[in-house]
């Protein structure tokens, strides 16, 4: 394992200890992909689907003057009118493409984009045999076939992982293929091949390209959205991602669980031992967290000795479950040796009825102080009746009690 990511390192130009080797998996697939990632790599990709579909707008009409010039009358007209049927579908793209930002929108938005001009492609390489071109016009005529070369060398421009661009690139590859092989009485194979064999390869380099982008685009992501101490989530990346898993559980009307997780007596390490054992603490908490996360679980800091554990498509039962899991294999020690324990607040959208993430947060806040007042080291998982879950909760009062 080390030395697959000794070699993605090398061949995508990165620094030791940029990616782990967990993150080497995202280069290859999506599926494992953290949604605050996937959020800012489908905006990428939709931006420059987008800015490439605007250069072929505006390039692509221009080049009607050239044939005109160079080509056969009637070739020149025909060929025209695909032209403007292309450029009128790229505006679409720039102008008319409505996106959530979802990879979903992302892959169609691509997909639009390079269907257009492999169409364009097929239907123009058809068109062109049926003349004996000579001279200008042949040499014209000869510039449509690196059509498919600049589609290629077009995904260096977007954070791929290896299957997304294989997913995109076999298309135009068995487009040009198929373009060829209509014609396959009067093919020159050497020709075909060798031309065939360099659109693999600029194939191959481009979504090299677009997985350096990707890789250099995790690490500069965990720069800014990982807490330097701990390595697990910051509490603004919490906030955002908080705001995407709230919508997408209304939306489902699925359930999201958070479990805000508070350090008993932390500050008497700190007293006791100095802040570096402290420290030392908080990252053997987040060890011990990070060793039984189920996959899909966020675990974040939210300040000072307080984490926040997100838990998507989990209910209140199961996150209870995922909490108990998590306690029988321990926080993590203390620097005497004895064991760390929390104060746990445990809040569900569903079941709560909150109204917002903050609401859910607050919830659970609230929760965790509870769990304070009664002893430390347990989870508050539901409100003593004092006021409906769903009720805004002021945690004011709470705050005010020692912990």
């Amino acid at each position: 394992m080390k030395l697959t990511l000794s070699l993605w390192q090398r061949l995508l130009g990165l620094l030791p200890g940029e990616l782990t080797v967990h993150e080497t998996e995202w280069l290859i697939s999506p599926q494992q992909h953290m949604p605050l990632m996937a959020q800012r790599r489908a905006v990428i990709i939709i931006n420059r689907a987008r800015l490439f579909a605007m250069l072929f707008a505006l390039l692509t009409p221009l080049w009607i003057a050239v044939d005109v010039v160079a080509l056969p009358m009637e070739l020149a007209a025909k060929l025209a009118g695909m032209r403007l049927m292309a450029t009128v579908a790229f505006a679409w793209l720039v102008f008319g493409h409505h996106s959530d930002g979802t990879l979903r929108h992302a892959y169609r938005a691509m997909a639009t984009l390079f269907a257009i001009p492999t169409l364009f492609y097929i239907a123009s390489h058809l068109l062109l045999t049926r003349y004996h071109l000579q001279g200008l016009s042949a040499a014209i005529g000869t510039g449509y076939a690196f059509l498919p070369f600049v589609l290629l060398a077009g995904f260096a421009i977007f954070p791929l992982t290896l299957l997304e661009s294989a997913t995109f690139a076999s298309p135009i590859l068995i487009a040009d293929g198929l373009a060829w092989l209509l014609q396959w009485q009067v093919i020159d194979w050497p020709s075909f091949s060798g031309a065939f064999w360099l659109l693999t390869l600029i194939s191959a380099v481009a979504t090299l390209a677009s997985m350096s982008q990707l890789a250099f685009m995790i690490a500069l992501v965990n720069q800014a959205v990982r807490d330097t101490l701990t390595g697990c989530f910051s509490r603004r990346s919490a906030e955002e991602m908080l705001d995407l898993q709230f919508t997408l559980a209304q939306r489902a009307r699925r359930p999201l669980s958070v479990a805000f997780i508070d350090l008993d007596h932390f500050k008497s390490i700190n007293d006791k031992h100095g802040h570096e054992a402290g420290d030392r603490a908080l990252q053997s908490l987040t060890q011990a967290i990070g060793d039984t996360l189920r996959h899909g679980d966020i675990l974040t800091r939210w300040g000072g000795e307080e984490f926040l554990l997100l838990m998507p498509e989990t209910d209140r039962q199961q996150a209870q479950q995922a909490l108990a899991r998590l306690r029988r294999h321990g926080l993590g020690r203390r620097p005497d040796g004895s064991p760390l324990t929390a104060s746990i607040g445990l809040a569900e959208s569903q079941t709560d009825q909150a109204a917002s993430w903050q609401q859910l947060v607050e919830i659970a806040d609230a929760r965790m102080y509870r769990a304070k007042q009664q002893g430390r080291d347990r989870v508050v998982a539901a409100d003593d009746g004092a006021r409906p879950a769903a009720a805004p909760v002021d945690v004011s009062e709470l705050r005010t009690q020692p912990v």
